[in-house]
């Protein structure tokens, strides 16, 4: 069975009207290429982003920090309330196959830094810039909506980054006990 690809859109959620435009365009891009947003479920950035994906009739998550589904919101289909509070960026890192960042603060730098180190590729758009000499994972730099979106798909088509659910489920057991 093949999977949708689940990118997750990151951001500020006080974010400005140009990081709510193109994070709505972001939203939009992934939704008209069958992919569904995951992001934190609340306004600025998410908020956006699920308004974009919702208006081509794209799926999204929200991954709350609280502990109320109600929050979330209104284009978040799809609510998992954590009860984690900040500790949540890491289950909207984990949940996603590729990130693209739209602006940001600290919580987003904490997601960046959790993306990469977990080999997540992740696109940038306006947003923090990053690099390690000692790790060929980095920020890829977009300058639009589109771009961001068409390298987010782009990296996925790579072999060493997408291996494909359906891939990982016909291995054998590593360990097999009786």
């Amino acid at each position: 069975m093949k999977y949708a690809t689940q990118v997750g859109v990151i951001g500020p959620s006080e974010a400005t009207m140009e990081q709510q435009e193109q994070a709505e365009r972001v939203g939009a891009l992934i939704a008209e290429r069958g992919g569904i947003v995951v992001c934190g479920g609340y306004g600025g950035v998410m908020e956006a982003a699920c308004k974009g994906a919702k208006s081509k009739g794209g799926k999204t998550i929200g991954i709350l920090s609280g502990t109320d589904k109600n929050e979330r919101n209104p284009y978040v289909e799809g609510a998992v309330a954590t009860g984690m509070g900040q500790a949540r960026n890491a289950a909207v890192v984990h949940s996603s196959d590729v990130i693209i960042a739209v602006g940001g603060g600290y919580g987003t730098l904490t997601e960046l830094a959790m993306a990469l180190k977990s080999k997540i590729p992740v696109i940038g758009l306006n947003t923090w810039e990053a690099e390690s000499p000692r790790s060929p994972w980095t920020i890829l730099v977009a300058q639009s909506p589109e771009q961001a979106v068409d390298l987010a798909f782009q990296q996925l088509e790579k072999p060493s980054v997408s291996e494909s659910h359906e891939e990982l489920s016909d291995r054998s057991p590593i360990l097999d006990v009786h």
